[in-house]
């Protein structure tokens, strides 16, 4: 039999990590976070390595994510939305269009249009 103990691992890491989102103590999700973060360091798995590299340059707005409960979700699709209307018209001939566009696409615009 087979047996890889470093998938076991990370498969932990990726399962303790998800505690961390339901935390809504400030203080509590930070330490929480430092201590699974000490935990993957003291691992070696180098993918991991790299993600807390990540986390630790980005730990205020974690932390952040703990006191207020707000993410950049819906920014990140109105941004696809307007790449997405980029895309279509492969360019407009003014930036006037383009943002008429944009507003008519994600302002969720509604007509009166009579009978």
């Amino acid at each position: 039999m087979l047996f890889h103990p470093t998938l076991g691992q990370a498969y932990r890491f990726t399962v303790l990590f998800d505690d961390f989102w339901a935390i809504k103590d400030v203080e509590q999700a930070e330490g929480y976070l430092a201590f699974w973060c000490d935990m993957v360091e003291d691992s070696g798995i180098t993918a991991f390595l790299k993600f807390v590299k990540t986390l630790r340059s980005h730990w205020n707005g974690v932390i952040n994510y703990t006191k207020s409960r707000l993410t950049n979700g819906i920014l990140e699709g109105i941004n696809s939305k307007i790449q997405l209307i980029k895309r279509r018209a492969r360019g407009y001939r003014n930036i006037a269009n383009f943002i008429n566009m944009i507003y008519f696409t994600c302002g969720k615009l509604t007509f009166n249009y009579p009978q």
